[in-house]
């Protein structure tokens, strides 16, 4: 019989093909961020200069990251939590804070159900949030016969017709957290339909999320593609694209853009989640890695730089029409998505036709990233119970279960304040300080405890090439230094979240903001802590033991079965 482990790793499965594999990673690491944040970031932050630090952080931490998560996954093939027992066990506690990070960034599938809203309404003859003729439109409304700013109609109490579709349609938003209002049921179905099409994407595991994703991750690039055409033939574009790309040099002298360019790095490149390491367990032992995290990224930053184009083109025609500068109109997040581009679209000949594909194209970005989550999240849970979970029918179930849950306690997020919660919960739960701090946590795990110098030993031996020297530099100087100071200067500069920059949030509030931040950062120290007061022996015996992987002999099996696999075939 082959040993329990190497018998757990044949049962929990493998992709089908090096295809279903590629398609979803790259479904996951490009997703909303590429769209509706990068582009702002660069415009805002020294045009075509923000390059410069964006593809300096994305070489020193970004790929290097990546590497390191993919592969502790395809070394160890287990998810993110139980993965750390191969690599150094003190460190489990990496694995538990991913866990709650991950509860709490299933919250953006809000934004598939605000797209998905958006989609259907977009079929109608008459865009609603192009005319004042709306149940929901008040008497400052202003329609786009009349957005140019030097219409005498306009004043300081006017509000366009898209903002008002999205408070008051769309959202229906209360005064604030305080009144969370009644749940709106037409994005509480909107919201059902988005976790059922998540069940079915992960119902089967890797089996069927490899399926889905043969559409979900390249339909986008054919909206794109679409998108950047009529884009680029719009009039007014290539003032747009000025904005978007002139260099301002000065900007790189600012410490905060060099800051805003590392953390577009974590976000987009999904490292310091867990979600890559889960994804790379599923790898045979000797797929070339190494070579994926180098395409992976460029991909990635490749799709963000393009998306840019799709942007700032839309925004130089929408500037153009209404007599205004890009930076007038220029926005990021939801105000670019749901404000700012139906608007521009809806004064596009065809506006139904670029609407549709917008927001089609917004809809399956976030999609696969979102049941890509809840696969990770799942996969991670199911390694550390293997004899509860892998049995036939009992994946399918636990899954249901997941998603269940997680759709009635999003309800919260429909209700007429659910908004102020989302933004609650992405300021403070998902905040860029947890993904600072999980990096540095990583790389002295891997890099000082399990040794950089082995983990690059175990790449050579998986992929049959040795990486570069420079990864060893990034893993354990260049990545922990730039963490360190990253991670307090969030604290030197932190200011407490204002939602639209007016309205301020009650105590308790921020209270709870900052308790769910450090329910995830507490994770690492807190396992450390209990495994050391739990293991017996002298302090410097518990750390030896606490630092070695649980079962060293297991690379050795693995490579043997390897061979024995070759030797069948």
């Amino acid at each position: 019989l082959l040993p329990l482990k190497v018998q757990r790793a044949g049962d929990r499965g493998q992709w089908a093909s090096k295809t279903e594999y590629v398609l979803v990673v790259a479904g996951n690491v490009v997703g909303l961020g590429n769209v509706w944040r990068f582009p702002y970031l660069c415009y805002k932050n020294g045009g075509g200069a923000f390059l410069l630090p964006y593809g300096l952080l994305a070489l020193v931490c970004g790929i290097p990251l990546f590497l390191l998560e993919i592969s502790v996954g395809q070394y160890t093939q287990e998810g993110f939590i139980t993965c750390w027992r191969k690599i150094c066990p003190l460190a489990q506690g990496i694995g538990y804070a991913d866990f709650m990070l991950k509860l709490y960034e299933f919250i953006y599938i809000v934004i598939q159900v605000w797209a998905l809203f958006y989609l259907v309404f977009s079929f109608r003859s008459q865009l609603p949030w192009a005319s004042c003729d709306n149940p929901w439109n008040t008497a400052n409304c202003m329609g786009l016969q009349i957005m140019n700013s030097s219409s005498p109609n306009v004043t300081a109490n006017t509000t366009s017709a898209a903002t008002e579709f999205w408070e008051r349609r769309v959202l229906g938003m209360s005064a604030g957290i305080e009144e969370l209002g009644s749940v709106r049921w037409d994005l509480a179905l909107c919201l059902l339909v988005c976790w059922v099409f998540c069940y079915f994407s992960i119902w089967k595991s890797i089996k069927s999320s490899g399926k889905v994703a043969y559409f979900t991750a390249t339909f986008p690039y054919v909206m794109l593609l679409i998108l950047l055409i009529r884009g680029l033939t719009l009039p007014g574009a290539f003032e747009g694209i000025y904005f978007y790309l002139y260099p301002n040099l000065k900007g790189l002298a600012n410490l905060e853009v060099w800051i805003e360019a590392g953390s577009q790095i974590y976000f987009s490149y999904s490292v310091s989640a867990g979600t890559v390491i889960a994804l790379g367990s599923y790898n045979k032992y000797n797929n070339n890695c190494y070579r994926d995290c180098f395409w992976f990224c460029l991909l990635n930053s490749a799709t963000s730089f393009v998306a840019g184009f799709v942007v700032f083109s839309v925004l130089g025609f929408m500037a153009q029409k209404q007599g205004v500068s890009v930076d007038n109109v220029a926005e990021s997040g939801p105000g670019l998505a749901f404000i700012v581009y139906p608007q521009a679209t809806a004064m596009m000949p065809l506006p139904q036709f670029w609407t549709v594909c917008f927001f089609l194209m917004l809809i399956l970005l976030s999609v696969d990233t979102h049941f890509v989550e809840v696969e990770s999240f799942i996969t991670s849970v199911r390694d550390m119970f293997p004899k509860l979970f892998y049995k036939r029918g009992r994946h399918e179930i636990f899954v249901l279960l997941i998603c269940v849950f997680f759709f009635l306690t999003h309800l919260i997020l429909v209700t007429e304040g659910g908004i102020y919660i989302f933004e609650l919960f992405d300021y403070y739960a998902c905040t860029r300080a947890c993904h600072y701090f999980m990096s540095l946590s990583m790389c002295l795990a891997v890099a000082w405890s399990f040794g950089a110098d082995h983990m690059i030993d175990i790449i050579e031996n998986m992929v049959g090439q040795r990486p570069f020297v420079f990864f060893k530099l990034c893993w354990k100087y260049i990545i922990p230094l730039l963490s360190v100071i990253s991670f307090i200067l969030y604290l030197v500069d932190f200011t407490h979240l204002k939602f639209n920059n007016s309205y301020v949030y009650p105590d308790w509030a921020y209270v709870l903001g900052w308790i769910m931040t450090f329910s995830s950062l507490v994770m690492v120290p807190l396992w450390a802590a209990g495994q050391m007061f739990l293991t017996s022996g002298t302090f410097r015996q518990r750390l030896s033991a606490l630092c070695r992987p649980e079962d060293p002999a297991w690379l050795k099996r693995k490579m043997e079965e390897e061979e024995t696999t070759v030797v069948l075939q």
